[in-house]
């Protein structure tokens, strides 16, 4: 099955579980893309004592995910650094919805 994660969000706990879930997709067999999109672009810098979400992001890229970052979302809060991610459009964004079997935002 193909995967696309579209994940929006800055709770730590919800983007740790959706990189938790794509490592384990990816394990299964599974093709997995995330994309991070407005407020998500920031989540390299959601760590806290009880959710390490890069270290879920290195896993994620380890197991074979690939993680895009919305390029416009990322000048509208003046950064380029997205740690491990490529930077992406909203065609690319497209691609992920219409290549995959689901879809699921976080």
């Amino acid at each position: 099955m193909k995967l696309g994660l579209v994940i929006y969000s800055t709770d730590s706990e919800t983007v740790w579980n959706a990189f938790r879930l794509g490592v384990f997709a990816l394990k299964e067999g599974d093709v997995v893309a995330a994309f991070l999109l407005a407020k998500g672009v920031e989540c390299s810098s959601l760590d806290n004592e009880k959710f390490k979400v890069t270290e879920a992001m290195d896993q994620f890229i380890a197991a074979g995910g690939r993680i895009q970052a919305c390029g416009t979302c990322l000048k509208l809060r003046d950064s380029t650094d997205t740690g491990v991610c490529e930077i992406s459009t909203m065609q690319d964004l497209y691609r992920i919805a219409r290549d995959s079997d689901k879809v699921l935002t976080f």
